[in-house]
């Protein structure tokens, strides 16, 4: 009874998207080598879903760049005056 009850804790319910569905394709060419690294990163980690990682990282890494390039008033050196 108790093996059951720790089976239904990590079932995931699907939940219903509100997203529409992603229709546009991106393909981009690895080397071998690099590859390697992105299995051996995804397995170390437990990583399962290989596109929702890769896109969730691409994505965060422009966001990070576009919000460190978002122009002021004042630039870096005269603001730590």
């Amino acid at each position: 009874m108790q093996s059951s009850m720790i089976n239904q804790g990590k079932k995931r319910q699907k939940v219903p998207s509100s997203l529409p569905p992603r229709r546009q394709r991106m393909v981009c060419l690895m080397s071998e080598e690099e590859e390697r690294i992105v299995e051996r990163y995804l397995n170390k980690y437990r990583i399962t879903n290989k596109s929702r990682w890769l896109r969730e990282t691409v994505l965060a890494f422009i966001h990070q760049k576009m919000e460190e390039d978002y122009p002021t008033l004042f630039n870096e050196h005269d603001m730590r005056r």
